[in-house]
């Protein structure tokens, strides 16, 4: 089997058939499936750089990024040598090393909000973490998130607006039970009158500062201003969901770049290089009603993993480099003129060095709006870039990433690529 432009697909064919038989629809995550832009999957053989290989041998300029925590680009030396290091003083432990304070201090040095904070093994693990911090630290129970917000798997958070009037959630996967999503309130992005109507009696806000997982969705002028006032005057809480703009938008997420300091802030892969990891922090104050220190439990024997922080001491390391948010932001611009270039009737979105190209008219400033993108246009256009040799992320609701390995060879064939496909 080939595609049109002769690239070899048969070894991926060959997997896929075999994955039928024994992961559920042949992958461990549903967007990897391509089912969204009408292709069967690609399986990788290999990273490095800026580039993925594919295993017929396919290579690809990348802007998926392992969704985002790739901005060295994959494979660095820095981090292989961390891990390698590392390993043969064992895997796990399930008890506490000095690398986890070090840890601590480097991403509590960096993130305006966090004093202390709890390692977890993954961005929805410290979703989860937050909000249970947050309805024991105010003894209330809802929470409010945005229309289109993805924090994870999340049986609460997997929820949509109801009808009519009312702000609360309903399930939006079978095997959540209603009771699950009753205590969850939905508000559009960039709507602080809303938030601030629904934070009455809640809890705690979780928000993406800058909207990933709808595409890339800028927060308003003072909409994160706003949102910080909104929950100063309900006592509800702040919680920043950077697995995706932590490290990646500036040094200390968003949160720096837009000058708003949360109570609470969720971080994902990112830390660990792209290694299994997350976390959560906040002030002291806060945090202290987790076990042992309170009465809230949470736990994960995974936390800490020494290969993960290690991992992520030496990535943290290398983005702390002079130059280093300058150059991701050239990348990124560069990617959005290349795009806006190209031809293709979209409306390109981004903060630094994550974009989205809607196939929709603009502005894009909410799920709403997103959700006018035609699909099917983004599909083809993916489709035809994954011929070309470009890898964009496998769904329009999405965010391109750039990373440091990104260069001008990488671009200039990323340009003609997106000319083609756009034609």
């Amino acid at each position: 089997m080939t595609t049109v432009s002769g690239r070899g697909t048969d070894q991926s064919a060959r997997i896929y058939s075999e994955a039928q038989e024994v992961l559920v629809g042949g992958v461990n995550s549903p967007v990897r499936a391509m089912r969204s832009i009408g292709r069967d999957p690609i399986f990788i053989a290999s990273a490095t750089g800026a580039h993925l290989t594919d295993v017929d041998g396919n290579d690809y300029v990348d802007y998926l990024g392992t969704w985002g925590p790739a901005i060295l680009g994959h494979s660095h030396p820095a981090v292989l040598d961390a891990i390698a290091a590392t390993l043969p003083d064992g895997t796990s432990f399930g008890a506490p090393t000095e690398r986890e304070v070090r840890f601590a201090q480097v991403v509590g040095a960096a993130v305006p909000s966090i004093e202390q904070l709890r390692m977890t093994s993954s961005g929805s693990e410290a979703v989860m973490g937050a909000i249970r911090v947050a309805r024991a630290a105010t003894g209330r129970d809802p929470i409010v998130k945005v229309e289109g917000g993805y924090h994870g798997a999340l049986d609460g958070l997997l929820a949509q607006a109801g009808s009519g009037a009312t702000t609360l959630g309903v399930p939006t996967s079978p095997g959540v039970p209603a009771g699950a999503t009753a205590a969850t309130r939905l508000v559009p992005f960039n709507d602080v009158l809303s938030a601030e109507a629904a934070l009455d009696g809640a809890a705690a806000m979780i928000v993406e500062p800058v909207a990933g997982n709808m595409g890339v969705i800028p927060p308003a002028d003072g909409y994160l201003q706003g949102l910080r006032a909104a929950c100063d005057r309900t006592g509800a809480l702040l919680i920043f969901d950077e697995v995706m703009t932590g490290f990646r938008v500036a040094p200390g997420g968003a949160q720096e770049r837009y000058g708003v300091t949360p109570d609470l802030t969720c971080l994902g892969k990112v830390i660990g290089a792209g290694l299994p990891v997350g976390a959560f922090g906040g002030p002291r104050a806060v945090m202290s009603v987790l076990a042992p220190e309170g009465p809230t439990y949470q736990a994960g024997t995974l936390s800490g993993n020494p290969l993960a922080t290690a991992a992520g001491l030496a990535a943290l390391a290398e983005l702390a480099r002079p130059g280093t948010y300058e150059r991701l932001e050239a990348t990124g611009a560069a990617l959005e003129a290349a795009i806006e270039d190209s031809g293709a009737p979209v409306v390109v979105n981004r903060v630094g060095s994550m974009l989205t190209p809607f196939f929709a008219p603009g502005p894009i400033t909410d799920y709403a709006s997103a959700t006018r993108a035609d699909t099917d246009a983004f599909g083809a256009f993916a489709r035809a870039l994954l011929e070309r040799g470009v890898y964009p992320p496998p769904s329009q609701f999405e965010a391109w990433m750039v990373s440091l390995a990104h260069e001008e060879a990488d671009l200039e064939l990323t340009r003609r690529a997106l000319a083609e496909a756009a034609a």
